[in-house]
């Protein structure tokens, strides 16, 4: 019953904040399988926010408008006061009554700016907010239907798949999602109106020099694709590297003891410098070719402000432009490369996305636990009479595991399981809770089939001390009272009382509101079991499962362990699984297993009679000597 203890060895992630400015359009972008099934479902989500995400579009239309209004409007201005300034110095020169600059006329161009400019900022504010509100309702109901989905799935699901993994689509998937609609799907709005809007003025002005702009766009293609192809290997290489150089930071943390005691730590310093020296020379190169990218587009963009400057010019002699039209239109240039550059962004994040997407929903849709029977009951006083009837099972169906368990465990009885490792020991006590669903045959609670029993009341029935503690960040009261949720403040000490916690709980600087930090380091082994020997007694369960808790423990806190364990076990249905064979000798019935078979079974003084395979098992714990598996 031993936790599965995989760890997350984080790995650089596409799509970070890595790369410059233009970093993303070089690095590697993880691609959806089914690109347009996933995305149909993720717009499915938005479904009830429809409305809300119509109004956004509307309003980032609408503050994008008014803002690309302002250049145009402004030139209006500019060429008012180079009219004037034009007339006073031809006054000036025919000795005339020098006229005056028309104020008016330019402060109320002024006057429409400041209001075109606040109008847009309060469209673009409303924007952000309703988008706000529709991205996090909309993760949050994701949110929520993956963890009902994670409480349904059974539990050769987890077993398949490291902690790491199930967290990193719980956590990094789910934000990437949620930060993509806050953010990338107005800037691509934005990008396109902005597009649009911008060769329409830019036409309004002179179809000719917006011939000369759209030109520019291949050699910004040109510079983008190329320099997105060389350093994309690079980016590839550094993410790599980032990966290895993280599992290696977290395996030398986690064991640094190991590290220590047996003089590893040059050879660990030589792998880091070895890999960190790879990830620096990927990581340079990485950044170096993706971070040319903006000079070469602001020469590309300057090449085109030059020609546009001297034709502009030009047709400004020849009255065929006014200046202001031409300042105009120079700002419009360099608002035009802007959002194309942003949507090709954009694309890399959507494809990222739709790929997070894609593996939520592979969550989602994984097979689920076989649900509670329409007519499942619910046990109010179970007993503990547990019987296996000609059960078998297997994770593959043409690999049996367990073949034709037939036991008998009359209430408060112990029943010890032993055998060697692979022989079905945990397989067995899980099938008892429904981790798993037996292949064939029954087990039975009392006279009902457990599949008849709603699972909430069947594993009400169960408590667990399992060989490696699972204890959570926080108080040990809290720990402790984790084993029933309407426990009182006598119950608990009582529970600690009753499993020999209680006097280390008071010698704690805090006692019971002792915090325990993340992996519950801050008190010792034998002290964690007696916690959860606690919170099993606090539950008061009507069976027991024991995995063997005084195997990396003193002799001293052994004999507290199993003298709690004892207390614990008393009028109780308890299934042991041993590893010491002298902790069962008083067990009512001992199960021998070996290759998902009950080979033996028996009192230990029966099985000792029979000089076979338990008693081969229990001299050789003796002896020291090792007996043959078959």
């Amino acid at each position: 019953m031993s936790e599965d203890r995989n760890t997350n060895k984080e790995k650089g992630l596409p799509g970070g904040k890595q790369g410059g400015p233009m970093g993303s359009l070089g690095k590697p972008v993880e691609k959806a399988k089914n690109f347009k099934g996933t995305l149909r479902r993720l717009v499915q989500y938005l479904k009830p926010q429809r409305t809300k995400f119509l109004f956004v579009f509307v309003t980032a239309s609408l503050s994008t408008i008014f803002s690309i209004l302002g250049p145009k409007i402004m030139g209006k201005g500019v060429t008012k006061i180079g009219e004037g300034l034009g007339a006073k110095m031809m006054a000036a020169q025919a000795g005339k009554a020098v006229p005056s600059l028309d104020f008016t006329y330019i402060s109320q161009i002024v006057l429409i700016l400041i209001g075109l400019y606040i109008i847009s900022a309060a469209f673009s504010y409303l924007q952000q907010y309703i988008m706000a509100g529709v991205a996090q309702k909309t993760v949050y109901k994701m949110r929520k239907e993956v963890d009902e989905k994670l409480s349904r799935l059974p539990l050769k699901f987890f077993d398949a798949r490291t902690h790491g993994e199930i967290l990193s689509r719980v956590t990094n998937d789910i934000d990437n999602i949620s930060t993509t609609l806050q953010q990338s799907l107005t800037q691509l709005i934005t990008s396109l109106v902005t597009i649009i809007g911008v060769i329409v003025m830019m036409l309004s002005i002179s179809p000719l020099l917006t011939l000369i702009v759209i030109l520019t766009l291949p050699l910004y293609m040109v510079v983008t694709i190329k320099i997105a192809k060389g350093s994309q290997q690079h980016f590839a290489a550094q993410q790599k590297s980032l990966g290895e150089l993280n599992g290696l930071v977290e395996e030398a943390y986690a064991g640094h003891k190991i590290v220590k005691a047996f003089g590893r730590e040059d050879e660990t310093f030589a792998r880091f410098n070895t890999i960190n020296e790879k990830l620096y020379q990927a990581g340079y190169k990485a950044q170096f070719i993706s971070g040319i990218i903006m000079p070469l587009m602001r020469l590309v963009s300057n090449l085109g402000y030059v020609i546009i400057c001297v034709i502009g010019g030009v047709f400004a002699t020849r009255n065929m432009i006014s200046i202001g039209d031409i300042l105009a239109f120079i700002q419009y240039s360099r608002q035009f490369t802007q959002p194309i550059v942003q949507t090709a962004n954009i694309a890399n994040i959507i494809q990222s996305t739709i790929a997070s997407a894609e593996r939520v929903f592979e969550l989602l849709d994984e097979v689920e636990e076989v649900p509670d029977a329409i007519e499942a009951k619910i046990v109010p006083f179970p007993k503990g009479h547990v019987r296996f009837e000609n059960v078998d099972f297997s994770y593959e169906e043409e690999e049996e595991l367990l073949k034709k368990i037939n036991v008998d465990v009359k209430p408060g009885n112990t029943i010890a399981i032993v055998g060697p490792t692979g022989a079905g020991k945990t397989t067995l006590v899980n099938l008892l809770m429904r981790f798993y669903e037996i292949s064939n045959g029954r087990i039975l609670i009392d006279g009902i089939d457990i599949r008849d029993i709603k699972r909430g009341s069947l594993r009400s029935m169960f408590g667990m001390v399992l060989q490696d503690t699972w204890l959570f960040n926080g108080t040990i009261f809290e720990n402790i009272a984790y084993g029933r949720e309407d426990a009182t403040e006598e119950e608990v000490i009582n529970a600690a009382k009753a499993a020999h916690a209680h006097h280390f709980i008071k010698t704690l600087p805090e006692g019971y509101n002792t915090i325990l930090n993340e992996e519950a380091s801050n008190i010792s082994q034998g002290q964690k079991q007696l916690l959860t020997i606690a919170r099993a007694i606090l539950a008061n369960p009507v069976i027991l499962i024991l995995d063997e808790a005084t195997s990396s423990v003193d002799s001293r806190t052994e004999a507290y362990i199993q003298k709690a364990m004892t207390e614990l076990m008393q009028g109780r249905t308890s299934f042991v699984i041993a590893h010491r064979l002298s902790t069962i000798r008083d067990a009512e019935l001992i199960l021998v297993m070996n290759q998902g078979s009950i080979i033996e079974m028996g009192t230990h003084n029966e099985l000792l009679a029979k000089k076979s395979f338990y008693a081969d098992l229990y001299n050789s714990q003796f002896t020291g000597t090792s007996i043959e598996v078959v």
